[in-house]
C-alpha cells in the first residue's frame, strides 16, 4: 500500500492540459499517460513529480473525435497562471475548424504567454496558434497531412520538415498521434531528468523515445526505395504546392531526370511525374474530404494553377469531378 502519510514534494513541472473540440484520443492519452507513469515512484498515480490538470472554456465535458469525452475541471475564471509551467492545446479534427476556433479561446492563450507559461501546440492546434497571432518568428512542425495546407495558410511562418516536434522557445509544437509521447519523454528529461521521463515506457509498450528527426518509416517507402527515390519522395511532399517540374526536382537530388524516372520505374512502376501527379491528387481527395475550401484554394495547394485542368485531372482518376465527390462523401455521411 502507499504510504498515505509521507509528505508530497512540490511537483518539478505543471500543466494544464486544453482538449480543443473533437480531439484525437491517441495524443492525449499517450501524453497524460507518460505523464501519469514519470509523476510517481510506483505506480499509484499520485501527482507527486509532475502534476496536471484539465482545462476548458467551461465546466462539462469535451468531446473527442471518437466520441469519448473527457471531463474538465478548471475553466480560465478559476486558474491562476503562475502556478503552471505549460499550456498543452490537443487541436481537433478539422484544421479549418480548430482554426476557427480563435475568438473563442485566443485571450486564453494569449493570457498564458504574457504570463510566462510555456505554450505546447499538438497536432492541429498549430492552427489554432497561428490564427491568434502566437506563432510569428517561430518555427512549427505539424502532421505531414496537414502540412501544405499550413504552408498556404500561413506561408511567414517556418515549417521544419520531417519532425516528430520542435522546441522553438517557449513555443513547442507537436505532428500529434503517437509523437505526442515522444514530446513528453522530452518536456519531462528537461524537468525531471532523464531516468524518470523514461519511466513506464516499457509499461506502456514503447520500445524507445523517439528524437524530433525520427524518420517516419510508415509514411514512405524510402527505406526499400533507395537513397535517391526517398529523398525525391520527401522533396515532393515539401514541394507540393510549388509548380516545380521534375527536372528541377533531380537536380535538386544531384542526378539527372532520366536517372531519376528509371529508378521510380524500378521502385514504384511509375515516372517521378506520374508519382508525383497522383501524391498531388491524393492530397486533393483527402482535403476535399476533410475541409470546406474552394477547388481554387486547393489547387493553390497542390500547384496546379489551372482549376479547370485539375478538375479533368482528378476526374479521370477517381472517375467524378471533385464537386460530386464532396457530395457524394457528405451524403455517406449523413446518419440515416
Amino acid at each position: 500500500m502507499p504510504d498515505t502519510n509521507a509528505r508530497t514534494p512540490v511537483p518539478d513541472i505543471r500543466f494544464l492540459l486544453l482538449p480543443l473540440p473533437e480531439f484525437a484520443m491517441l495524443p492525449f492519452g499517450g501524453f497524460l499517460d507518460k505523464l501519469r507513469f514519470a509523476a510517481d515512484d510506483e505506480d499509484y498515480s499520485r501527482q507527486r513529480y509532475c502534476s496536471w490538470r484539465v482545462l476548458g472554456l467551461e465546466h462539462g465535458h469535451v468531446e473527442s473525435s471518437s466520441g469519448v469525452a473527457v471531463r474538465v475541471e478548471l475553466t480560465p475564471a478559476e486558474l491562476s497562471y503562475a502556478d503552471y509551467d505549460y499550456l498543452v492545446v490537443f487541436g481537433g479534427r478539422s484544421a479549418a475548424a480548430t482554426e476557427a476556433l480563435a475568438p473563442r479561446y485566443r485571450s486564453v492563450l494569449r493570457g498564458a504567454a504574457a504570463r510566462g507559461v510555456r505554450l505546447v501546440a499538438i497536432d492541429n492546434a498549430s492552427f489554432l496558434f497561428a490564427a491568434c497571432g502566437l506563432l510569428a518568428g517561430h518555427r512549427v512542425a505539424v502532421h505531414w497531412r496537414h502540412e501544405v495546407e499550413f504552408r498556404a495558410s500561413y506561408p511567414r511562418i517556418e515549417v521544419v520538415n520531417e519532425q516528430l516536434y520542435c522546441f522553438d522557445g517557449d513555443r513547442i509544437s507537436c505532428a500529434g498521434g503517437s509523437a505526442a509521447i515522444d514530446l513528453a519523454v522530452e518536456i519531462l528529461a528537461r524537468a525531471c531528468g532523464r531516468a524518470r521521463a523514461l519511466k513506464g515506457l516499457a509499461d506502456m509498450l514503447v520500445d524507445e523515445a523517439r528524437s524530433s528527426r525520427h524518420p517516419l518509416r510508415s509514411l514512405d517507402e524510402e527505406a526499400a526505395s533507395g537513397r535517391h527515390v526517398g529523398r525525391a519522395i520527401a522533396l515532393m511532399r515539401t514541394l507540393l504546392a510549388s509548380d516545380k517540374s521534375s527536372d528541377e526536382l533531380a537536380r535538386a537530388i544531384g542526378i539527372s531526370r532520366r536517372q531519376l524516372d528509371r529508378l521510380f520505374v524500378d521502385a514504384h512502376g511509375v515516372t517521378a511525374s506520374e508519382y508525383w501527379r497522383e501524391m498531388r491528387l491524393q492530397h486533393l481527395q483527402w482535403r476535399l474530404l476533410n475541409s470546406d475550401h474552394s477547388l481554387a484554394v486547393l489547387a493553390d495547394e497542390v500547384g496546379i494553377a489551372d482549376v479547370s485542368y485539375l478538375g479533368k485531372m482528378f476526374r479521370r482518376r477517381f472517375g467524378q469531378t471533385p464537386a460530386a465527390f464532396r457530395r457524394d462523401a457528405r451524403e455517406r455521411r449523413r446518419p440515416a
